[in-house]
């Protein structure tokens, strides 16, 4: 389905060229910084490196207003984007090349137009912008690894948010319904369990903002916010809902799984991956391994 597409991706001679290339320290420094990485299996990890090595051979990078990016920056993209195709493939990724990385968050402006015909412009503040069959942009500020303090940044993750768009476009427009080819999962269930569980985190916002003058953003709209299973912004469409919802599945699956068991499932499918048993168990060993 993706053969028409330009961007094909790198050889295999050429990722094997870049895979040894890798710094192992650097490696082994970015994964230790980003704890949803934690856990994987000894095949896994390889499978991560060597999607990591494709990514980084196929991809062209770009910094914007003056950054330049660095090897371990780019790394660190590579690593987290390569997470959720670790048992799709490369080929979801295809037919594009370009990364570019602002330092901080960036203005982006779409033009739109009225029922009238009128046209508008319309500027918004960003940490990443995903184009239908062109680059994808983002935030280093929002992207590099955060203290694990942060709670709120360790529970989101920019990246993730961005190639789950890439993801969906993958087979056309964004509709919040990857192609779900080989998993098992009937379209028609996919989007009932989709438009289902968006409903439901829209409520859940509205009830909370319909008691509450402060912004989300804010210190209080935190506190008022976090016992949600993701960001309220999952709840401005169901293009974004799914883009959401595959960030905190996964950076932070338990909230997702206990709120909505069914729709955790579906995207456990489609990813063909379960983080929250392999973070669980990657926590039991740690308890483990502390025990006198």
């Amino acid at each position: 389905m993706w053969d028409w597409l330009f961007g094909k991706g790198a050889s295999e001679h050429a990722v094997q060229k870049m895979q040894a290339r890798l710094d192992q320290d650097m490696w082994a420094r970015l994964h230790g910084a980003m704890p949803f990485l934690h856990g994987l299996s000894a095949n896994e990890e390889a499978a991560l490196q060597h999607a990591s090595a494709w990514f980084l051979a196929s991809k062209t990078w770009d910094g914007a207003n003056g950054l330049q990016v660095t090897d371990e920056m780019a790394l660190c993209v590579a690593m987290q984007a390569s997470l959720p195709i670790l048992y799709l493939g490369e080929k979801w990724y295809e037919g594009w090349t370009g990364i570019v990385i602002y330092p901080s968050a960036f203005v982006t402006r779409h033009k739109t137009h009225d029922e009238a015909g009128v046209s508008q412009c319309h500027s918004n503040v960003t940490l990443g912008e995903t184009w239908q069959g062109g680059p994808l942009i983002l935030s280093w500020e929002a992207a590099q690894p955060h203290d694990p303090r942060d709670l709120q940044a360790m529970h989101s993750n920019v990246v993730i948010h961005e190639f789950a768009h890439k993801l969906d476009m993958a087979h056309g427009p964004a509709d919040g319904m990857p192609f779900l080819g080989g998993t098992g999962i009937e379209p028609a269930h996919w989007m009932q369990t989709l438009e289902s569980a968006w409903q439901q985190l829209v409520h859940a916002v509205q009830q909370l903002q319909s008691g509450r003058p402060a912004d989300s953003s804010s210190r209080a709209g935190h506190r008022l916010f976090n016992h949600l299973p993701m960001d309220p912004y999952g709840a401005t469409n169901k293009i974004e809902f799914f883009a959401v919802s595959s960030e905190v599945f996964f950076v932070n699956p338990a909230p997702l799984a206990q709120w909505n068991p069914e729709w955790y499932r579906l995207l456990s499918l489609f990813y063909r991956q379960d983080p929250l048993q392999r973070l669980q168990s990657k926590a039991t060993d740690s308890v483990a391994a502390a025990a006198p």
